[in-house]
C-alpha cells in the first residue's frame, strides 16, 4: 500500500478527489446512531453495511466501472452522457437521457451546497470535545462556521493554487490519523473485525424492516464523494485516482471499525469520531481537531473547484447560460473562477447552515441528491455496456442499479425531515436550464437567417457599389449554410462593409478535448470563413487562434436578442440573456473591438 505514496499524483489525488468522502467518519457513525440503539447485534450490521456499500458503490461501480468509460481520460456526468448518446446515435433515447443527464448536474448543484455546510459544521462542532467548551452554545459554532466558509469562498477569486499543493500531505496525514486511532480502538476490541461478514449486513435489513430503510438513509452518508471520483478523473487520470484508493479504503474501515468498537465499550456520546479521539490522545486532541478543520476545508475547496467546473461544461454544452470566467492559474487552465457561482454558492451554504443549525440535523437532508446521482450514472452505465454487448458489466450494473435504487428509495424517507431541501437547492438550476434550452429552441425557430446563396448574391453587388471601411471585421455565425440576421441588418439595411470581412463560427464536438481550424479565405470577394471546432471540456483561446492564421482584426461584431413578450416564461429567458455575457466576452475577445447588434424578437 504505502508503495503507492512514491507517485506524487497519488498523494495529490488524496487532496483533490478523496476530501468529502474522506471527512465522512466525522458525521456518519454519529447520525446512523440517532436512528437506531447501539446494541452489539445493530452495530455489527452498521459496520457491515458500510463496509460493503464502500466496496460496491465506489470500489465497482466508480473505481472499477465508471472510470473504465471515459473519453480521453475525462469523467463525469456531461461525459457519461455523450459516450452514451454516440453509442444511441439517433436512438428514441436520446431526449430522455439527455434529460436525465440535467437532472443529475442539477443535483450534483444541489449536492455541492449541503457538502460544505455538513463538512465544516460537522468539524467545528468538535469544538464541543474540549475541556471547559462542553457547554458552548450552538449559535457560536454555527458563527465559527460561517466565518471558515465565509473566508474560504473569499479566496477563491483569488484561486488556490499556491496553497493546493498542501492539500494531498494534510488529508495524507489526514487518513494515517484516521487509521491509527481507529487500531487504538479496535485493539481494545478486535471482535469488531468479524462486522466485515456480509451476512451481519444481511441480517440487519432482514430483521429490522422498514427501520432498516432508515438506516440506509444514514449509511449512504458513507459513499458520499463518489460521484468526484469519477468527475476529477481526468485532473490526474484513472491510475493515481485508484491507487490513492487503496489507501482511502482501509483508512476509511479502521476509522469506522474503530469508532464501532469505541461505541461498544463507551456508549454514544455525541459525535463518535471526536469523543474516541479526545478519549485515546488527550491534550493532543486540539491538533486533531484542527486538523479535521482543514481536511473539511479542502473537502469543501474540491466541491466548489467541481461546481466551477459542471457550470463552465454547461456552458460549453449550451445547456447553461454563460456568466463570466476568470482563470486563476498561469499553469493550469482547467483552474478557473466563477464570481455568480461562488456568491451564490456562499449564500446557499449559510443559509444552510443556518436553518439546520447542527451536522446532525443536515444529515437528515443529506444524501437525497447523492443518490439520485448515482443511480442516474448507473443506469448510463448499465445501457453503455448493453451497448457494448459486454454481458459481464451488464450484470454487475444490473445488481449495482438495485443497490442505488435501494439507496434512492430510503433516501426519500428524509423528505419530511429536511431532504426537500435536497430538491429545492437542485430545482433552482433545474428551472434556469429548462427555460434556458426552451427558450433557445423558440429563439431559434424564430430567427430567420439568411441561406447562404442569397446572401452571397447581394453581398457581391453590395461590395462593388459601397465604398468600404479599411481593414477586416469578425462576424461570428454559426455556419456557412445560414448567415445569422444580424449581419444582414449590418451589409444590407446599414450598408457597413470593411475591406475584409471574416465569418468566424465556434462549433463544439462530442469528445472532451481537441481544437481544429480551418481558415479559407475569399469564398466571396473580400470575405472570408474561419472555423474553429472544439472539444466540450476545452478552455478555448479564440483570440490566440485568430493570431496564429494571421487575423488582425479591426471590429468584431455580434448580435445581441432583445426578447419581448406577455408570457412569464419567455420574459423569464429574456432576463437570463440580459443578465448573461454574450460569447464574445466569454471568450474574452478585446472589448475595446466588439460591437453588439441588437434584434428585438417578439415571442
Amino acid at each position: 500500500m504505502f508503495s503507492h505514496l512514491a507517485d506524487s499524483r497519488v498523494i495529490k489525488s488524496l487532496g483533490l478527489v478523496f476530501g468529502d468522502i474522506g471527512t465522512s467518519p466525522i458525521y456518519t457513525i454519529s447520525i446512523i446512531l440517532l436512528v437506531i440503539k447501539p446494541s452489539e447485534q445493530n452495530i455489527f450490521g452498521i459496520l457491515s453495511l458500510i463496509f460493503w456499500s464502500l466496496f460496491f458503490v465506489i470500489t465497482i461501480q466508480y473505481v472499477w466501472l465508471a472510470m473504465s468509460v471515459s473519453s480521453k481520460g475525462e469523467g463525469g456526468t456531461i461525459v457519461l452522457k455523450e459516450v452514451l448518446l454516440s453509442h444511441l446515435k439517433e436512438s428514441s433515447l436520446v431526449p430522455p437521457i439527455s434529460f436525465l443527464a440535467i437532472i443529475g448536474i442539477c443535483l450534483f448543484m444541489g449536492d455541492g451546497v449541503i457538502t460544505p455546510a455538513i463538512s465544516i459544521l460537522s468539524a467545528v462542532e468538535g469544538i464541543a470535545f474540549v475541556p471547559g467548551l462542553e457547554n458552548l452554545p450552538g449559535v457560536i459554532l454555527i458563527g465559527i462556521a460561517a466565518v471558515i466558509a465565509i473566508s474560504l469562498f473569499s479566496i477563491q477569486r483569488r484561486g488556490t493554487e499556491q496553497i493546493s499543493w498542501m492539500f494531498g500531505p494534510v488529508m495524507l496525514l489526514w487518513f494515517f490519523l484516521l487509521s491509527i486511532t481507529g487500531c487504538i480502538a479496535i485493539i481494545h476490541n478486535p471482535q469488531i473485525l468479524l462486522a466485515l461478514s456480509p451476512h451481519y449486513a444481511l441480517e440487519f435489513l432482514m430483521e429490522h424492516g422498514i427501520i432498516s430503510l432508515l438506516v440506509l438513509s444514514a449509511v449512504v452518508l458513507c459513499i458520499t464523494g463518489g460521484e468526484a471520483l469519477y468527475a476529477d478523473m481526468g485532473h490526474l487520470g484513472r491510475e493515481p485516482i485508484m491507487k490513492a484508493w487503496y489507501i482511502v479504503f482501509p483508512a476509511l474501515m479502521l476509522s469506522y471499525l474503530g469508532q464501532g468498537a469505541f461505541v461498544l465499550e463507551h456508549g454514544s456520546m455525541g459525535s463518535v469520531l471526536f469523543s474516541m479521539v479526545s478519549t485515546q490522545i488527550g491534550v493532543l486532541y486540539i491538533p486533531f481537531l484542527l486538523l479535521s478543520v482543514c481536511a473539511t476545508i479542502i473537502a469543501s475547496q474540491a466541491m466548489i473547484s467541481g461546481m466551477f467546473s459542471i457550470v463552465y461544461q454547461g456552458m460549453t454544452t449550451r445547456i447553461i447560460p454563460k456568466m463570466k470566467i476568470d482563470f486563476t492559474s498561469s499553469s493550469m487552465q482547467s483552474q478557473i473562477y466563477i464570481d455568480t457561482v461562488n456568491w451564490l454558492l456562499l449564500i446557499s451554504v449559510l443559509l444552510v447552515m443556518i436553518t439546520f443549525q447542527s451536522s446532525e440535523h443536515l444529515g437528515a437532508a443529506y444524501g437525497l441528491a447523492v443518490t439520485g446521482n448515482m443511480t442516474i450514472s448507473a443506469l448510463m452505465l448499465l445501457l453503455i455496456f448493453y451497448k457494448k454487448k459486454d454481458s459481464v458489466k451488464v450484470g454487475i450494473m444490473s445488481l449495482l442499479l438495485l443497490i442505488d435504487t435501494t439507496f434512492l428509495f430510503a433516501s426519500l424517507t428524509k423528505l419530511p425531515h429536511g431532504g426537500y431541501w435536497s430538491l429545492i437547492l437542485a430545482g433552482v438550476p433545474f428551472a434556469i436550464i429548462v427555460i434556458f434550452i426552451t427558450g433557445q429552441k423558440k429563439l431559434y425557430t424564430t430567427l430567420k437567417p439568411i441561406p447562404y446563396n442569397r446572401f452571397a448574391e447581394r453581398y457581391n453587388e453590395l461590395y462593388e457599389s459601397v465604398c468600404k471601411i479599411p481593414g477586416a471585421a469578425l462576424y461570428f455565425t454559426s455556419d456557412l449554410k445560414y448567415v445569422s440576421p444580424y449581419i444582414g441588418t449590418i451589409f444590407f439595411q446599414n450598408n457597413i462593409l470593411y475591406e475584409s470581412n471574416i465569418f468566424v463560427s465556434i462549433r463544439m464536438t462530442n469528445h472532451p478535448f481537441g481544437i481544429s481550424t480551418y481558415f479559407q479565405q475569399e469564398i466571396e470577394k473580400g470575405l472570408s470563413f474561419f472555423s474553429i471546432e472544439t472539444g466540450y471540456l476545452e478552455f478555448l483561446d479564440v483570440e490566440s487562434l485568430l493570431r496564429e492564421h494571421g487575423i488582425n482584426e479591426k471590429t468584431i461584431f455580434y448580435g445581441i436578442e432583445n426578447i419581448m413578450s406577455d408570457k412569464m416564461i419567455w420574459n423569464l429567458f429574456g432576463i437570463i440573456k440580459k443578465v448573461s455575457p454574450p460569447f464574445v466576452q466569454f471568450y474574452a475577445l478585446p472589448s475595446e473591438k466588439i460591437h453588439g447588434v441588437i434584434t428585438r424578437f417578439i415571442m
